[in-house]
Parts: C-alpha cells; sequence; structure tokens
C-alpha cells in the first residue's frame, strides 16, 4: 500500500503565482496613481497659464511720461484717444513741412520715457515722431492685450493723420511693438515697416521656450505676424542679431520669407536684442524711413 503524504503550507507562506499577481496588481495601482497625479499636476500647470499668461507677456506700470520729461527730450506730451475709450500718454514732435512721421511703437518692459536714446536717434532722420505707451504701461489707461495692442498702434496712426494730415506715415515696431507693427499695416494706409528683433509668432516662442503645453489653444494673444505679413503690400526692413536670447533670429528669417517684396532683412553677427540698430542697421533704416515717406514726385532727402 502506498502512502501519500501532503504538504501544508507553513503559516504565512503565499504561493509563488499568487505573490506574482499580487505584485503586479500593486505595480498597476502604483503607475495609475501616477498617472492620475500627473494629469491632475500638468491640468493645474494649463490653467495657471490661462490665468496669468498675460502677466507673463506683459509688464505694466514703468517709468510714467510728464510734460517735462517729454519737453526735454524735444517732444510734446500728448494723450491719444483709443477707439474704445482708453487713453495713451504719448511723446508727439511735428513734421517739418514736407516731411513724413515716423509712429514707433516699443517693446516690453519699458515705456516711452525709457525709449529717450532711441527716439533721439530717430530724430536725426528729420521726421516727425510720434511715440505711444501700450494700455496699461506708464500712465496709459486700461489692460494690454493683442486686440487692445493692435487697437492703440490704430489710435497713434489716426492721431498723426489728424495732426499731419499732408505727411505719410511709416511705423516702427521693436520687440513687442513689431505684432502690432504689422497688425496696422493690414489695418491702416502705412508708407512701410521697419521691425527691429520681430517675432513670426509669440506662440511659437513660447513653444520654443516654454514647458510642454498646448499653447495653441491655451494662449489668448498669439501675435502671429507670419500669417498676417503676407497681405502686407508696403516695403518692410528687418533687422536682427544672430545672438539675440529673447527672439532667435530664425523668427527674423520666417518672417521675411513670408513678407511680399519689396523686403530687406539685416542679420547683424552676435547681436543681441535689439542691437542690430547699432550694429548696423541704423543707417539703411533712416534711409528707409525718409525714403517710404518722401511725398509722391518729390526726391527724397
Amino acid at each position: 500500500m502506498k502512502l501519500a503524504f501532503a504538504m501544508r503550507p507553513q503559516p504565512g507562506a503565499i504561493p509563488a503565482q499568487g505573490h506574482t499577481r499580487s505584485l503586479a496588481a500593486r505595480c498597476r495601482f502604483v503607475a495609475l496613481v501616477a498617472l492620475l497625479v500627473g494629469g491632475l499636476l500638468y491640468l493645474f500647470l494649463c490653467l495657471f497659464f490661462v490665468m496669468h499668461q498675460r502677466q507673463f507677456q506683459y509688464t505694466l506700470g514703468g517709468t510714467r511720461s510728464t510734460p517735462e520729461a517729454a519737453a526735454a527730450a524735444g517732444f510734446a506730451e500728448v494723450k491719444v484717444a483709443t477707439e474704445d475709450g482708453e487713453r495713451l500718454d504719448g511723446w508727439w514732435l511735428p513734421p517739418p513741412a514736407g516731411r513724413g512721421v515716423v509712429l514707433f511703437l516699443h517693446g516690453t518692459p519699458g515705456t516711452v520715457p525709457n525709449q529717450v536714446w532711441r527716439l533721439s536717434q530717430l530724430q536725426h532722420s528729420g521726421l516727425g515722431i510720434l511715440a505711444i505707451d501700450w494700455r496699461g504701461y506708464g500712465g496709459s489707461t486700461g489692460q494690454p492685450s493683442e486686440w487692445g495692442l493692435r487697437a492703440d498702434a490704430r489710435a497713434g496712426f489716426d492721431f498723426i493723420r489728424a495732426a499731419a494730415p499732408q505727411s505719410r506715415i511709416a511705423v516702427f515696431g521693436e520687440s513687442l511693438g513689431t505684432g502690432p507693427a504689422v497688425a496696422l499695416a493690414r489695418d491702416r494706409p502705412v508708407a512701410g515697416i521697419l521691425l527691429n528683433a520681430p517675432y513670426a509668432s509669440v506662440r511659437r516662442l513660447y513653444e520654443l521656450r516654454g514647458p510642454t503645453l498646448p499653447y495653441r489653444w491655451l494662449l489668448t494673444d498669439q501675435f502671429d505676424s507670419e500669417a498676417l505679413i503676407g497681405a502686407v503690400g508696403v516695403p518692410v526692413m528687418i533687422l536682427h542679431g544672430t545672438a539675440d536670447p529673447a527672439i532667435p533670429v530664425d523668427e527674423a528669417r520666417r518672417l521675411y520669407a513670408a513678407a511680399q517684396e519689396p523686403k530687406t532683412i539685416i542679420v547683424v553677427e552676435g547681436a543681441g536684442h535689439l542691437d542690430a540698430w547699432e550694429g548696423g542697421g541704423e543707417g539703411p533704416a533712416l534711409a528707409a524711413l525718409a525714403r517710404w515717406t518722401t511725398p509722391e514726385g518729390a526726391a527724397p532727402r
């Protein structure tokens, strides 16, 4: 007779197969929790960006304009009314008889009183000048947005047209101001566009430099100049430096490729943000502004 012996499991012992299933279940649970937490954190990051995006894009406040500061720089302080009821600080230099006017749109941060050095260089052109502070900057009322900055640029153009109705108007945008400058050429009959350190798209700058977020759907003020400039039928000049830490030079090249003729791009090797002007762009830029704003039939001065 054969005897069969059954081995009883020791207390606390877990069969190997059951142990494997239990470990796999725990791993799945941990992975699910981690995925859920990660998803919630990503959603929070998206919501945080949506709520604070304009704080990231615009630097409000800054040095306020005063009549004394404007006069010391050779300008008169003016208030420019927008179509939606805001009032912008502006510095105005009327043009000599028979000359044109430059509408200067600055970048961020900073305000018109911080641009005295650039305005002094523009005065060498012999043209009239209007420089405006964006809504929310300096003493200008309102809060900035893409639509609002476009309205501010239109208001600046309309102020010049009322104050100097015989003058042709060119627009000069720097950095942030390049987007509204391009849009203005779609909205008003500007004589030409000068862009120093422009972006082709603010959204793409976020995609290049910011955390990985769906900016196409989250970003309200995308400033897609590349999509607009192809329909602009006036001369365009672009200045940019290859060492610009804020806006890559490829952005300028993209914008140039999308623009119609006549167009010019001046790329300055080793120049930083806005420094292409001092690196060789000033002379050609001032000559272009004078040429664009020369009355029809008159020889450039």
